[in-house]
């Protein structure tokens, strides 16, 4: 606009003093094509403000969404060393409908991370129902089965009290439990990806005995939640996933080969393990994710496991 006015003076003063010999219809002519390019600019760069506004404003909302459902996780619980990882698909989306949280129990330390199948704000929302039931639950269930329960029935209940007919999905989702001695590991696998145990410089899938049905799904699929117990030694490590991960392709299209990767990597903490899993996903993919990604890695220390 500035800019625009003080061209606008010039051509006066030009006009005025060594531009005389032009018709007056010429200068009227330049100084209206001055004012309307003037004009649209200041339009345009109003606009532009509106929307960079606007922008901020849902990258505040979304930030706030974030540190309530994606709060973050203490580093030591319990007598574990846990860490956790959180990769937006989009650079201007900061959460999606992944989900983790991490408690210390009178049952032992209680993590659950899962995925919402669904996109947008049904799929936080939905996220947000499960977590916030979670986080009330683990104190009071006093196993994972009837955990997974009442996180199907909770995640039901939300999806008759919001309108409309875009929550039709479900939620995959892992629980686990480690008790107090820290000897072992119970899981129950809600349809999701299986977890990753680190021992001895090997890595293998801790595949689910029995299917358990996914979130939301326990009343059609029938409520048979299943746990499975896994021996957990000290300095093992163990790695929680969403599928963004192993979905992840590469040039070629090709799925992102986890447990070759894990295979190679320094598992000496669980900063250390998602770090080199974060360097590898971006590298394999090149930098360009199609879709957000959540990981918690979880390491039982000598101590724990002594104390048994």
């Amino acid at each position: 606009m500035t800019i625009g006015v003080l061209a606008a003076a010039i051509y006066l003063v030009i006009a005025l003093t060594i531009g005389q010999r032009e018709p007056p219809q010429s200068h009227l002519f330049t100084l209206a094509m001055i004012v309307g390019v003037t004009a649209a600019a200041a339009y345009a760069s109003h606009v532009r403000q509106q929307r960079e506004q606007a922008l901020a404003d849902v990258r505040s909302v979304a930030e706030t969404t974030q540190k309530v459902l994606l709060r973050p996780i203490p580093h030591r619980l319990g007598g574990l060393d846990i860490d956790a990882l959180y990769l937006a698909a989009a650079a201007q989306a900061r959460v999606g409908g992944d989900f983790y949280e991490a408690l210390e129990t009178a049952h032992g330390v209680r993590l659950i991370i899962g995925d919402v199948r669904g996109k947008g704000l049904p799929a936080v929302g939905m996220a947000s129902a499960i977590v916030s039931c979670f986080r009330e639950a683990a104190y009071e269930e006093p196993d994972l089965a009837r955990l997974a329960r009442r996180l199907d029935v909770s995640a039901s209940r939300y999806t008759t009290l919001v309108p409309g007919d875009h929550l039709e999905g479900f939620a995959t989702a892992l629980l686990v439990e480690i008790p107090p001695d820290g000897s072992a590991v119970q899981i129950v696998n809600c349809g999701h990806p299986p977890p990753l145990l680190f021992r001895a410089g090997a890595v293998r899938e801790v595949t689910p005995t029995a299917p358990s049905p996914p979130i939301i799904m326990g009343a059609l699929l029938g409520e048979n939640y299943h746990i499975d117990t896994v021996r957990f030694a000290a300095e093992d490590h163990l790695l929680l996933y969403t599928d963004g991960v192993t979905e992840t392709r590469d040039h070629t299209g090709a799925f992102f080969p986890l447990v070759k990767h894990a295979g190679r990597w320094d598992v000496d903490a669980p900063s250390r393990l998602l770090k080199q899993l974060h360097r590898d996903l971006v590298h394999y993919s090149r930098g360009r994710l199609d879709d957000d990604i959540a990981a918690i890695a979880v390491r039982a220390v000598a101590t724990t496991t002594s104390a048994a």
